[in-house]
């Protein structure tokens, strides 16, 4: 297969959630696996030429907008890879006025950036000798690339048979706009249709509605996302294209997460080598001015600090988790009111909390290495790469049973020796703190825990795996061989 797979962030370029990860591996995988795989993403301020090695391929595309018309022009690049490994080329959409600035989102004008890097995704297939036999694309700020197949490009001879299909990485993110936009996007001919709602332009929508397959990142959100409880109003259109929907697992790098040859762990271990896992815990109590003790179990977090992930659970039991003999490391950006309560946590038990309100890859490495405990109180969880990487690294999830953490913790039963890791379901903090009693338990019974650790540390949560699943859903769903 021919696969032109489109994001808006892809590691190690921008990464500003779990998308990035997934453009960043997926296409790798499927290469790996002996297909012709390329990504495009936009090019943003800090993606210079001279830093990533990249060279011009297309001088200039005139991009519709509005009444007139935007320059881009088109860079090339490699995703990196193993010594060894597949070539994966990426095209970088470059336009100064849209993609060269500071942040990846947030702007009040990011409805036209991802309307142009849609269009200049399709327009410069004209250009380039290489077209896809399949066009994946990701979230709504690709989605707009299924709609322009169907309609303005529905009988071109070069896109009209492109066949398509749309990853849901998170549902609350949709792209609402006013349905006058549609004439910037050169889409106003066509009107409000089925994807949209309340008179509105869903751009989330429309990718759903207008793509030829869909899928979403784990099997029990794509069931999830059926329901009014999580379909973010959209679970109407969710069902009518049930019959085409999939839900496959994410997978994780698992070069680039391994404790065995780990450059940011003080010690690197193995399954087999358990001992030597000690003294990144020492090392990450150090780290952070926790005071050292290897008795203690260190709960760890690397997480945005948002509702989505459970913080006000976090803020709602607090009190009761440090009257535990337990320690609390926290890293992550978000909502300033979840900072500042966490701050002032450690404040007040400085021996027992640390938060560190940024994003340090580095740290987050020592963190999976040197906790024992992995919290993902999750509202939501679409997927989860914390609680697969926590376990690559040998640290015992404790999450909420929804979406992708519900497909890949079970709870522990030391009777039986089944399960992985500890699961509340209610939304609430005591049913939380239940399964950190839970864990706790095991924790100080050293035979049971090895045991636990090493369940985690043998599970395969690799690319391969998730790679083969989306040529099946190609094949199943696209016709593709």
């Amino acid at each position: 297969m021919k696969i032109l797979f489109l994001a808006a962030e892809v590691s190690p370029f921008v990464k500003v959630g779990g998308l990035a990860d997934v453009a960043g591996s997926l296409p790798l995988a499927l290469a790996a696996l002996g297909h012709d795989v390329r990504v495009a993403m936009p090019r943003y301020d800090h993606i210079t030429p001279e830093r990533y090695g990249l060279k011009q391929v297309i001088e200039r595309i005139d991009v519709p907008i509005g009444g007139g018309a935007t320059g881009v022009s088109v860079f090339e690049g490699q995703l990196p890879s193993q010594e060894g490994g597949p070539q994966v080329p990426i095209y970088f959409i470059q336009n100064q006025h849209h993609f060269e600035r500071q942040k990846t989102y947030g702007y009040e004008d990011d409805a036209d950036r991802f309307m142009v890097f849609c269009r200049a995704s399709l327009m410069m297939l004209y250009l380039l000798d290489w077209k896809p036999d399949l066009i994946h694309s990701n979230d709504w700020h690709t989605a707009l690339v299924n709609n322009y197949l169907k309609t303005i490009y529905r009988y071109d001879p070069i896109l009209g048979n492109i066949r398509t299909a749309f990853t849901i990485h998170n549902l609350a993110y949709q792209g609402i706009f006013d349905k006058g936009w549609l004439r910037q996007a050169g889409l106003e001919p066509y009107g409000i249709v089925w994807g949209d709602r309340d008179g509105a332009v869903n751009v989330m929508g429309r990718g759903i509605a207008y793509a030829d397959a869909v899928s979403t990142v784990s099997p029990t959100y794509a069931s999830e996302i059926l329901t009014s409880t999580y379909g973010e109003n959209l679970e109407w259109l969710l069902n009518y294209r049930w019959g085409h929907l999939w839900g496959i697992l994410n997978g994780i790098d698992y070069t680039l997460f391994n404790p065995a040859t780990d450059p940011h762990i003080s010690s690197n271990y193995d399954v087999t080598s358990l001992e030597k896992r000690a003294a990144n815990k020492l090392d990450l109590q150090q780290r952070v001015k926790l005071p050292p003790n290897s008795k203690l179990p260190i709960i760890g977090m690397v997480s945005r600090l948002v509702d989505q992930k459970g913080l006000d659970l976090i803020t709602t039991a607090a009190e009761w988790i440090l009257q535990k003999e337990v320690q609390l490391v926290i890293l992550g950006t978000g909502e300033q009111r979840y900072i500042d309560f966490l701050r002032w946590l450690s404040q007040r038990y400085p021996e027992k909390v640390v938060i560190l309100p940024t994003f340090d890859a580095e740290m987050a490495q020592k963190i999976y290495a040197g906790s024992d405990f992995f919290l993902m109180p999750s509202r939501f969880e679409p997927c989860g790469l914390g609680q697969l990487i926590a376990m690559r690294y040998g640290t015992i999830p404790i999450a909420r049973h929804t979406g992708g953490l519900a497909d890949t913790v079970q709870e522990y039963n030391p009777v039986t020796g089944t399960g992985n890791g500890f699961l509340f379901g209610p939304y609430d903090a005591l049913h939380m703190l239940g399964a950190l009693d839970r864990a706790i338990t095991i924790y100080h019974q050293p035979e049971e825990w090895k045991k636990l650790v090493q369940i985690n540390m043998r599970q395969d949560y690799s690319w391969e795996a998730s790679a083969r699943q989306y040529l099946d859903f190609y094949r199943q769903e696209l016709g593709l061989v």
